[in-house]
């Protein structure tokens, strides 16, 4: 239905199952994030508390005008809202995007009760619109002091780290640990069937081979590795995609030049990306691990560099 054709009671109804709404999306907000960010979680109980208060307000102005009944009208019923994502959608929720989320909902609300209170000719009603919407001005502005007093108690500071360990744990870890895998280990079986063959696409084939039965068996092994629960590293299965991906990645990096059917060209072009893979791997090392670079690109190269003599000796013999 259209915004226009609601009339009073339908409004308040409405208004009604977008505060309860937004109260348990606050709740739940609060509940993903409690374990980790702490700060930003007492900023959702705050915001739910207030968002039950408006509820109880409508409530009982509904039943003074229009009795016990309420009809329920939700937001995704009528035209012109914008749709909420399911609280269960939000589990992995950062703080500052919860945040940015929840300013955003507050403008709607404030939107939603100006217009509201425009359309309205009952005074009682028009009054308690025109008050909700200062409310939720009054609520994005309390939110942003909160921000910043928790800034200024170093509270967003230290979720800022936790999120970053977080980061390293779910993500920047396992794709690691798939990148160096990919990249070194598929080394010395395609450096062996390019030298034994001399034939590019016999090669390429070995690689691409070694690559995909790569990223699925590190895949699968990251994903059993751990259910996350204990060591905070997030869920098994997007921890096991994002190593087999870049494990798959990393193979194919090297791989993908014998598609070049010239064979010495290929394999010029194949060896000065594995250069660039080794750099990679080792400023990530440097940057998420707090390697030191040197140590980092000697590590990754002394390893790189005995695959690959691997690969040539067995394959040139």
């Amino acid at each position: 239905m259209q915004f226009r054709d609601l009339n009073e009671a339908q409004i308040l109804a409405l208004a009604i199952t977008a505060e309860e709404e937004d109260a348990r999306i606050y709740r739940d907000f609060a509940e993903s994030l409690r374990a980790n960010f702490g700060a930003t979680a007492d900023l959702f109980t705050k915001m739910a508390l207030e968002e039950d208060g408006h509820r109880h307000r409508l409530i009982e102005l509904y039943r003074k005008k229009f009795g016990e009944h309420i009809p329920l009208i939700r937001r995704q019923d009528v035209k012109g809202f914008v749709v909420r994502r399911s609280s269960w959608l939000t589990r992995t929720l950062r703080p500052e995007k919860a945040r940015e989320e929840a300013a955003l909902m507050e403008i709607e609300s404030r939107r939603f009760y100006e217009a509201a209170a425009q359309k309205t000719s009952d005074a009682g009603i028009r009054q308690l619109l025109d008050d909700l919407a200062q409310e939720e001005q009054r609520h994005e502005d309390s939110a942003e002091r909160i921000n910043e007093a928790q800034a200024a108690s170093g509270q967003v500071n230290e979720e800022v780290e936790v999120a970053r360990r977080l980061f390293i744990l779910r993500f920047v870890q396992p794709g690691l640990a798939g990148l160096m895998d990919g990249s070194v280990s598929t080394l010395a079986p395609l450096f062996a069937a390019a030298f034994a063959t001399q034939n590019t696409l016999a090669t390429f084939k070995v690689g691409l081979a070694a690559s995909v039965g790569a990223g699925i068996s590190m895949g699968f092994a990251e994903a059993m590795s751990d259910d996350g629960k204990l060591s905070g590293r997030g869920t098994p299965w997007l921890r096991g995609v994002v190593c087999g991906l870049m494990t798959t990645l990393g193979g194919l990096g090297h791989t993908m030049p014998y598609l070049i059917k010239h064979f010495n060209l290929a394999t010029s072009v194949a060896i000065a990306i594995v250069a660039v893979e080794l750099g990679v791997i080792a400023w990530i090392r440097k940057r998420y691990m707090d390697t030191q670079l040197l140590s980092a690109i000697f590590q990754v190269v002394v390893g790189g560099v005995l695959v690959f003599l691997a690969g040539w000796l067995i394959g040139a013999g």
